[in-house]
């Protein structure tokens, strides 16, 4: 009788745990192959492009590569004596149109006052030059005011609050007009771009919660959908010579499955968190209502690769993300509200 039982035992408790293997089994084959979730995330930022808009050789760079920098900050300063020329000669030339004006309404007005003493042809010759001295005046007036603009536009300034790049103007360099002399990282564009499959795509909807783990660090970050882009590249077509579909007529057996870019928008960033253009993450899914992650794991779970070193020390930025800083509290960073589905070209790879 107390082999019955014990056998009875032994086989129960192997019920159990084959149940509970079961149990685990599925759920870490639902995850990995049926949960909406991916590897192939990363961090995009806005990446403007400074040019000036005028030429001349750079005099001053009050900043340095990788600065952190706020809207309306000087970046450099083009040479100004010849702009300022410019400025004193169009002043000059508009002073004279002044004059000219000046007088030749003063000769209107008296042939007026002379009545039928002036013939009528004297009258509308006086009259024009009035008008014309007018348009002269208007016309000089535009100059004074390019001119000045030009001598405004030698300060460049940043855009908006973010990063400089790796590389800014020397002194004693000649920018020309147009050209792009370095870039500013846009710190409140941070977001994150996850590529899902699309067999996955009936598990994301917009403004569904995410959680976002940057490789090599250890904290989660928290999101939520965005955007879903509208459309991709089809590589299986062209377009011919008449306009019209060429469809490659083989077609292969083993269909995998194609990625589909979704835009997620960052909640919240710690403000020491290092969140680089490039860097690459972990997009998961949750379900509305469902609990976060935790906010810190482990170090096998965040990744295998280690940090990327700051490329600025910025030290009292504002914005979604900053590249390093001293504070260590969570804020919200100001996403735009959800979308239907949109797709933004221009973001940092």
């Amino acid at each position: 009788m107390k082999r019955t039982w014990f056998s009875a035992g032994q086989i129960l408790l192997t019920l159990i745990v084959a149940v509970v293997a079961a149990l685990v089994l599925w759920r870490i084959v639902n995850y990995y192959m049926f949960s909406p979730w991916t590897r192939d995330g990363h961090v995009r930022a806005d990446v403007i492009q400074v040019a000036p808009d005028v030429s001349g050789l750079v005099t001053a760079v009050p900043v340095v590569d990788n600065q952190a920098v706020r809207q309306g900050q000087v970046l450099f300063v083009i040479d100004q004596a010849r702009y300022t020329l410019a400025l004193r000669l169009a002043e000059a030339a508009l002073a004279q149109r002044r004059a000219t004006l000046a007088q030749a309404r003063r000769e209107y007005a008296r042939n007026l006052k002379l009545g039928n003493l002036v013939a009528s042809e004297q009258l509308e010759e006086s009259r024009t030059r009035v008008e014309q001295g007018e348009a002269a005046l208007a016309d000089a007036q535009v100059n004074v005011d390019t001119a000045r603009l030009n001598l405004r536009r030698t300060t460049v300034v940043s855009p908006v609050d973010g990063y400089l790049n790796d590389r800014a103007p020397r002194v004693g360099e000649y920018v020309p007009a147009g050209r792009a002399v370095l870039s500013v990282v846009d710190q409140h564009s941070f977001r994150v771009d996850g590529y899902f499959e699309e067999t996955k795509l009936s598990g994301i909807h917009i403004g569904q919660p995410v959680d976002i783990t940057v490789m090599g660090e250890p904290r989660v970050l928290r999101g939520h959908v965005q955007s879903i882009v509208a459309a991709i590249e089809d590589r299986d077509r062209s377009q011919g010579a008449n306009l019209l579909p060429n469809v490659n007529p083989a077609f292969s057996w083993v269909r995998l499955a194609q990625r589909i870019p979704v835009r997620v928008s960052l909640d919240e960033v710690p403000d020491d968190f290092r969140l680089i253009a490039g860097r690459t993450a972990t997009v998961a899914m949750r379900a509305p209502g469902s609990p976060a992650a935790p906010r810190r794991l482990g170090a096998a779970a965040a990744g295998t690769a280690s940090g990327l070193p700051s490329p600025a020390h910025a030290t009292g930025a504002s914005g979604p993300a900053r590249v390093a800083g001293t504070a260590s509290a969570a804020r919200p960073t100001g996403a735009s509200p959800p979308a239907s589905q949109a797709a933004t070209a221009g973001a940092a790879p």
